[in-house]
């Protein structure tokens, strides 16, 4: 019993979360503002770690962020459904494979996760020559200990761009 409330407490918080501040959260994460900058906008109280998790995920669920190695094809298979109906009227879904295209876009490889877990002080000298909000962007996120591919936006580009002049 004390499982299932720990569960629901769990889902309750989320949704008021998302409803109460994860819109807002993932607007201003597509307008290109830090964890930071997002957390001194908000007119709600919450953590930076809250904040972070919540613009990872959408990062994820919106491709700027790949687990894996992204997909290079121009074309992928997509399946649709399609609301058809039968002789008699009934409504049904019918699924159907549909061939999408989208723009490639290009990928950097981002270690910072495993590298801050190896060793902090080396960590904290690497970044050390980018600027204070790209600095507050790379801090702000929750990276995983392992690599994983980062859309080349402009913010990314100039990260790399100073992170290979040192």
């Amino acid at each position: 019993m004390e499982k299932k409330n720990q569960y629901f407490n769990q889902a309750l918080s989320n949704f008021v979360h998302d409803v109460a501040s994860g819109g807002a959260i993932r607007h201003l994460a597509d307008s290109g503002y830090t964890v930071k900058q997002i957390s001194e906008k908000l007119s709600y109280p919450v953590s930076l770690e809250q904040i972070g998790k919540t613009v990872w995920v959408h990062f994820v669920e919106t491709g700027v962020i790949f687990l894996e190695k992204p997909p290079q094809e121009p074309v992928i298979e997509r399946t649709v459904y399609e609301k058809e109906y039968g002789k008699y009227g009934r409504s049904y879904f019918r699924a159907k494979k549909v061939m999408v295209e989208r723009p490639v876009r290009k990928y950097f490889a981002c270690d910072f996760g495993k590298r801050r877990y190896q060793d902090e002080d080396a960590f904290f000298a690497y970044l050390e020559p980018l600027w204070e909000r790209d600095l507050e962007y790379i801090l702000g996120l929750p990276w995983p200990l392992q690599t994983v591919y980062h859309v080349a936006d402009e913010r990314m580009e100039r990260i790399f761009e100073m992170l290979q002049e040192f």
